[in-house]
Formats: C-alpha cells, sequence, structure tokens
C-alpha cells in the first residue's frame, strides 16, 4: 500500500513542476514567457491562466494528502516497543552477575571479582554549598 502511495505522491510532484513551470511568468525565469506565442492560441491568457492555477491548486492539495498520509503510514509501521517485552529473559541461575562487565574484566586479568554485588551506601552529606564567585 505504501509503494502504491510513494508512486502517486511521485506522479503528483511531477505534475506541480510542470503545472508550474507552465504559468505565465511575471518577469522571472519560469519557462511559461511573457506572450503566448509558445500555447499557439490553445487558450487564450486569461482561460490558461484559470485552468493552471486550478490545477495548481488541485496538484497541492493532492500532494499534501498523500504527504500527510505517508506520514501517518510511517509513523504507525515505527511504534514504539514497551521497555517490559523483554523482562521474561532472566540471568542464569549459577552467575549472579553474568552480564556485569567489570567483573568480567577483573576475571580476565586475575584480579577476584566480588561474589555479591556491595550494597549501596548512602551519600556523603555534602559540605556547605559555596555560591560562584564572579571574577
Amino acid at each position: 500500500m505504501q509503494t502504491v502511495l510513494i508512486s502517486i505522491h511521485l506522479i503528483v510532484v511531477l505534475g506541480l513542476i510542470a503545472v508550474v513551470l507552465l504559468q505565465r511568468s511575471e518577469g522571472g525565469l519560469g519557462l511559461g514567457g511573457g506572450g503566448s506565442g509558445g500555447v499557439s492560441g490553445f487558450m487564450t491568457g486569461r482561460g490558461q491562466a484559470n485552468a493552471l492555477t486550478r490545477a495548481t491548486a488541485i496538484l497541492a492539495a493532492l500532494f499534501f494528502a498523500t504527504s500527510m498520509t505517508l506520514g501517518v503510514m510511517s509513523h504507525r509501521s515505527a511504534a514504539p516497543r514497551s521497555i517490559l517485552d523483554g523482562a521474561g529473559t532472566s540471568q542464569p541461575a549459577g552467575q549472579p552477575n553474568a552480564g556485569n562487565l567489570l567483573d568480567t574484566l577483573r576475571q580476565n586479568q586475575g584480579g577476584a571479582a566480588p561474589a555479591t554485588p556491595a550494597a549501596p551506601t548512602a551519600p556523603a552529606a555534602p559540605a556547605t554549598p559555596e555560591a560562584p564567585q564572579s571574577r
């Protein structure tokens, strides 16, 4: 579905580019030129302007709609996962700190790793706070 919508979006973009470039410029670098020589009497200047303006508005609305739809589809396909999805995995029973990198490094260096993790100690009370000094 997303591939079809991207294809439609690209067709709308190319059509919008073509319609904007066909419009009559007012002294800019557009390809429409200042006169009606490129159209050869196909439409009058006023009729051409109305048709191209209407086509631009329709293509712009289609561009907006396909952009928003693609954005919503992209957001829904990349839905966040819960952190509890992987909570069912557990460490092996024989190794209480199997995933502890520090203990693994100590064992590789020949040092003794603590058998049980140390109990967290309360942080020391900070000394009297000092105000920043200006220089």
